[in-house]
């Protein structure tokens, strides 16, 4: 015969008390006003700042500082974060932070004219003036700098911009590094005479007019064992990154960050429909849905074309999903999709556009 369990009073009295809780923060009609929901952001934060500074830094490229109107402590960042930029025009695009990430009081990044690009680095140098206001969302990191037993440091061009502040972090930390930078011609490498003062010999200055095409793989070839590996530049510099970086240093790691869109792999052709205006648009199967899009809707926002910033977010009423971001929750899958690297799994989609 099991003899049943009596609670002492003082537990029985505790007891009491959590139902009474439960009742009132969680089962009850107050319970919603009392207890608000506080969900994680995933998006940063967005806040307004203010240009004031806007200086040549290089052929074609231009450093902005930005400080809040209010003069408070900006946001903290680290080594290789970037800032989402909401233009004037509402064109959103994404800017590596390249100042000192231990500086609250202003933000730095730096933009290189691109003449045949798709708007956004024109209308930074052609319509920005000092004393305008600019919508920011971040700071936001995916190019995270790690502690490491060294360092070597690949940058090309404005590839240089998410690099500053990890060399800025390596020294000041004493840690073992190299900086290898790579560029057409000095003129157009910025923010080259901050580097000469962070590391005298241990930056090695590789512009093409004076070496000729550089050799990626060997100049991996520099880095110790068990170092960490950055590398940011244009797409024929992390392409032959990706493939010799573990053949010449089989312990190292390898980090990378591009500014250009990913090209697309395996794909095949479908087609999307836009559910408010009924028009349909076939999808190459070596092109984006974001570019098949914006043939028929310049005016859609994205910003990174890379699946992580989830500007380009939309709704899928009807069609499989093959998902390739790396920025959705999996409670959003089923109904939402990044039209920048995300295809259809089947012939189709209709998109809540």
């Amino acid at each position: 015969m099991v003899e049943q369990y009596t609670p002492p009073a003082a537990l029985r009295a505790l007891g009491a008390v959590a139902d009474g809780y439960r009742h009132l923060f969680v089962e009850g009609r107050a319970a919603s006003l009392i207890s608000r929901p506080n969900p994680v952001r995933h998006s940063g934060f967005e806040i307004p700042l203010t240009i004031t500074r806007i200086d040549p830094v290089a052929v074609d490229v231009v450093s902005l500082t930005l400080t809040s109107p209010t003069r408070v402590p900006l946001p903290p960042w680290r080594p290789g974060s970037h800032l989402d930029i909401v233009l004037p025009s509402g064109k959103q695009r994404q800017y590596s932070l390249c100042g000192d990430p231990e500086d609250r009081h202003r933000y730095r990044i730096a933009v290189r004219r691109i003449a045949n690009g798709e708007g956004g680095s024109i209308e930074v140098h052609d319509r920005l003036a000092v004393g305008d206001d600019l919508r920011i969302r971040g700071p936001r990191n995916a190019f995270d700098f790690i502690a490491a037993p060294s360092y070597l440091f690949v940058a090309a061009g404005i590839g240089i911009t998410p690099i500053l502040p990890m060399v800025r972090a390596a020294v000041r930390a004493q840690a073992r590094w190299k900086l290898i930078y790579l560029g057409r011609s000095r003129e157009t490498m910025p923010f080259l005479d901050e580097l000469v003062t962070l590391g005298g010999s241990w930056v090695d200055i590789r512009p093409d007019d004076e070496f000729g095409t550089p050799d990626v793989g060997a100049l991996l070839g520099r880095a110790e064992p068990d170092a960490a590996i950055y590398v940011c530049g244009p797409p024929p510099v992390l392409d032959a990154a990706q493939r010799h970086a573990f053949a010449v240093n089989p312990t190292g790691s390898l980090h990378t960050e591009r500014f250009s869109a990913l090209p697309v792999v395996d794909g095949r052709e479908f087609d999307v429909t836009l559910a408010r205006s009924g028009t349909t648009v076939r999808v190459g199967a070596d092109e984006t849905a974001l570019a098949a899009i914006t043939r028929v809707r310049p005016e859609v926002v994205y910003s990174c074309r890379q699946g992580f910033c989830g500007t380009c977010k939309v709704g899928v009423l009807a069609g499989r999903v093959d998902h390739r971001d790396r920025k959705l929750l999996d409670a959003e899958r089923g109904s939402h999709m990044l039209t920048c690297v995300s295809r259809a799994a089947g012939e189709s989609l209709v998109l809540d556009l």
